[in-house]
């Protein structure tokens, strides 16, 4: 059975910083490339972040870039995102996910990612 599990959300102040991860179980975690999204209240799902199945290829999203660090630790079945210079309109709840197909340079829509975690809340204020 496949499971993700968010961690590492809370509240921190703009231009703070965060680490959230996403521990894997219940398939080959390092045959599949890995993706962080987000949705605020009120607002669809957006892509944050993706990681290829080695790790060598990341791919952000141009609201983060700059700011926001995806990695992953294949011998410990985690994916981290390092948010730096947070700000408010960075609140969300952060999802991690797995990409549909083994071993495929992912892409960064959501309908090809088949498994999601429940989330993490991340909220940005003074």
């Amino acid at each position: 059975q496949v499971q993700l599990v968010e961690s590492g959300g809370g509240l921190a102040q703009p231009g703070g910083s965060l680490r959230v991860s996403c521990v894997a179980s219940g398939f080959h975690y390092g045959f599949y490339a890995m993706a962080w999204f987000r949705q605020a209240p009120g607002k669809e799902r957006e892509f944050v972040a993706l990681i290829s199945p080695g790790g060598d290829r990341t791919g952000i999203a141009d609201s983060v870039k700059g700011r926001f660090t995806i990695s992953r630790d294949n011998a410990k079945n985690t994916i981290y995102l390092q948010m730096n210079s947070l700000k408010p309109e960075d609140t969300a709840l952060y999802y991690c996910a797995k990409y549909k197909v083994k071993w495929e340079i992912p892409r960064p829509t959501s309908t090809e990612y088949d498994y999601w975690g429940q989330g993490t809340q991340v909220t940005v204020s003074s």
